[in-house]
């Protein structure tokens, strides 16, 4: 047996092995590269859709600004009518309030006394006249009180006027009264009803 040479055989043998080792490791190498490049075509492709979205997205986001944007500029546009209509509004309500100053006015005004000048601030109506006495101002200011139109009269001065001769001296009198709006609105919307 020891004739018999075997190492042709090995070598073919190994040649044989050595080139299915080549052959495998080329198709994995293949089946990798396929692998690698399926992958990249998948993940080219979910990006693509990805940035479709995205760009949908963004899309519908501006839509969505310009309609906030519309919306906004009609709620700006609504407060202004609201606070028009609230002006509107006070202003109808207190209408026949004028009125009624001017009525209670001339109604509480005792003889021997009159007006030079009426100015209102707010609900503040500043009166200036002249009066034969003190009790006749008094009396002024009590019947003011006693309207349901004003209330809170408050004297600020009282002063002697100069002789322009009259037996009695005139007295200067300046006075802050109320006007009651609550009332007037009330009052107003019974005689508008009725």
């Amino acid at each position: 047996m020891a004739g018999l040479n075997l190492l042709p055989w090995r070598d073919k043998e190994r040649e044989q092995k050595k080139k299915q080792f080549f052959a495998l490791l080329g198709l994995s190498a293949l089946l990798a590269a396929g692998l690698v490049f399926l992958g990249n075509l998948y993940m080219n492709s979910a990006m693509s859709y990805q940035q479709e979205r995205n760009r949908y997205l963004e899309n519908e986001i501006s839509q969505l600004d310009r309609q906030i944007e519309q919306i906004k500029k009609l709620d700006a546009t609504k407060q202004a009518l609201l606070g028009r209509m609230e002006v509107i509004e006070n202003l109808q309500s207190t209408r026949p309030a004028i009125v009624h100053l001017f009525d209670e006015m001339a109604t509480a005004m005792p003889d021997g006394m009159y007006l030079n000048q009426l100015k209102q601030s707010g609900t503040v109506v500043h009166v200036e006249g002249k009066a034969e006495s003190n009790a006749r101002v008094s009396s002024y200011m009590n019947r003011l009180d006693g309207s349901s139109w004003l209330s809170s009269s408050n004297l600020n001065i009282i002063s002697v006027a100069r002789e322009d001769g009259r037996a009695t001296p005139l007295r200067d009198f300046k006075l802050d009264v109320n006007q009651l709006l609550k009332q007037a609105q009330e009052g107003g919307n019974e005689s508008s009803g009725s």
